[in-house]
């Protein structure tokens, strides 16, 4: 008798097979490799726009807030406070992006060959370290620039990093699967991420808004990251708080999306 093997998803939402995404690694550095090359291609300036985009976006963002609007961001000058803020923004509001639409892109791949799905919307996030690294390199250039010196705080930095990034998988992960069944995620996603960012403090500090205020927006998971990591850079003090806030809120979003991403799973080469 000829034996049968069916190959499909594992029945539990929790558990994450390691191992088997540790055997497809190839494929994972292929694609996420592969989206490196696509971002930029056929461009004038190339890679350049990594650090263009920041660039010119903080320098806006000076003129408004820091000369019309008189924002004012204690010791640290606002050029530095906004460019850590948005190259933290840019990569979790482009990897996001890119992974939403990630499975959609990889139909022929998803639909006529196994391997776990979750290194799609992965490995189009992680593409995004490249710019992000690059943007870091000018931000810690622009410190010594205005004479900002680097304190111990910095070995805080990866932490917050690596919490950046598993919101932005998380996302990115949620967002991918529900995009396969409900294809008004395209249309929906950039005004919602845009209203997030307004109601995060990417180029303006807490502290001009209410009391009252500021306890909402420690709801928001990217509140205590963009804190901590502005802490450890300029080596101001830890909002513990808000921390603590954004760290369990991140972790219920990735537990959330997996759970949603393992739920869809099945389907996915139906719908696409």
């Amino acid at each position: 008798m000829q034996n049968i093997t069916k190959i499909k998803p594992g029945d539990s939402w929790i558990t994450l097979d390691l191992k088997e995404l540790w055997t497809y690694r190839e494929l994972f550095y292929f694609l996420t490799w592969r989206d490196v090359k696509i971002r930029y291609k056929q461009t004038a300036i190339g890679i350049l726009w990594a650090i263009l985009q920041p660039v010119l976006t903080t320098a806006i963002f000076t003129v408004i807030f820091s000369q019309f609007a008189r924002v004012e961001t204690s010791a640290v000058p606002y050029p530095l406070f906004a460019l850590s803020g948005l190259l933290v923004w840019l990569f979790i509001n482009n990897s996001i992006t890119l992974s939403s639409n990630s499975l959609i892109g990889n139909s022929n791949l998803v639909t006529k060959v196994y391997f776990p799905r979750l290194i799609v919307p992965i490995s189009a996030a992680l593409a995004g370290l490249i710019d992000f690294a690059l943007g870091f390199v000018l931000l810690i250039s622009l410190m010594f620039y205005y004479d900002v010196a680097l304190t111990r705080q910095i070995f805080f930095a990866p932490f917050f990093l690596f919490l950046m990034i598993i919101l932005t998988l998380s996302l990115g992960t949620l967002f991918s699967a529900v995009n396969v069944r409900f294809r008004d995620v395209k249309f929906a996603l950039p005004f919602a991420l845009q209203i997030w960012m307004f109601l995060s403090p990417v180029f303006y500090p807490l502290d001009i808004l209410p009391e009252k205020w500021r306890a909402l927006f420690a709801f928001n998971p990217l509140n205590g990251i963009l804190q901590g990591f502005r802490a450890s850079l300029f080596g101001e003090q830890f909002n513990l708080t808000a921390i603590s806030v954004s760290i369990a809120l991140t972790f219920l979003l990735m537990l959330f999306s997996l759970f949603i991403f393992k739920r869809m799973e099945d389907d996915f080469a139906d719908l696409i």
